[in-house]
C-alpha cells in the first residue's frame, strides 16, 4: 500500500488540484512528506511554518484576538491557518497543524493536544462553510511520535476530503449517464 503522501499527490494530480500547508508543531514535516513523493511539484504550492504565535496572525491571517484569548492550540486557529495558507499561496486545498508536542503543556493545553485542519474548494468537506474541517486529536507518545502522528492525521484528513469530492472527469461521466442533467 502506498503512503498517505503518495496517495495525496496521486489524487491531487487526477483532480488537477493543488495543496499548501501551514504548520506549527510539525515544523515542516508535512511539507517534507509531500515533497518526498516524485511528481509532487505538480500539486504542491508551498508551505508556511508559523511556529511563533505572532506569525500565525502576520503570515496566515489568523485573528489576533482569537490568538490572544485562546492561544495557538485551538480548533478555530487551525481552521484559520488552513484557510489562510490556501489563500496566501493560491492553492485549492490548505492544510494546517497546531498543537502541543511536548515536553511541556502550552496555552493551558496538555501535551498531545493537536488540531489538524483542511480547507478546500467551496462546497466540499463536512465542516464550516467553504469546505473546511478540523479534527481534534489527543495523542500519546513522545515528542517525535506526536509530531509524526499529526502528519499522518492531517494527510488522512485531506485524503478523506479528496475521496468524498468527485473529480471533474467523474462529474462529466455522471452527466453523460444521466442524459446531460
Amino acid at each position: 500500500m502506498s503512503s498517505p503522501a503518495t496517495e495525496v499527490v496521486r489524487l491531487l494530480k487526477v483532480k488537477g488540484e493543488t495543496v499548501a500547508v501551514a504548520e506549527s508543531l510539525t515544523g515542516g514535516l508535512v511539507a517534507a512528506d509531500i515533497t518526498a513523493v516524485p511528481g509532487a511539484s505538480k500539486v504542491f504550492r508551498g508551505s508556511v511554518t508559523a511556529y511563533a504565535t505572532d506569525l500565525k496572525h502576520e503570515l496566515l491571517g489568523v485573528d489576533d484576538t482569537l490568538l490572544a484569548q485562546r492561544g495557538a492550540v485551538d480548533a478555530q486557529v487551525a481552521a484559520q491557518m488552513a484557510a489562510g495558507v490556501r489563500m496566501a499561496l493560491g492553492a485549492d486545498w490548505g492544510l494546517a497543524t497546531t498543537g502541543v508536542a511536548g515536553p511541556d503543556p502550552q496555552d493551558g493545553q496538555p501535551v498531545g493536544t493537536v488540531f489538524v485542519a483542511v480547507e478546500g474548494p467551496s462546497g466540499t468537506g463536512a465542516g464550516s462553510a467553504g469546505g473546511g474541517k478540523v479534527v481534534a486529536l489527543r495523542l500519546n507518545g513522545n515528542r517525535a511520535e506526536i509530531r509524526m502522528e499529526s502528519v499522518r492525521s492531517v494527510l488522512a484528513l485531506l485524503l478523506e476530503q479528496l475521496a468524498s469530492e468527485p473529480s471533474g472527469n467523474e462529474r462529466a461521466q455522471d452527466t453523460e449517464r444521466n442524459g446531460g442533467f
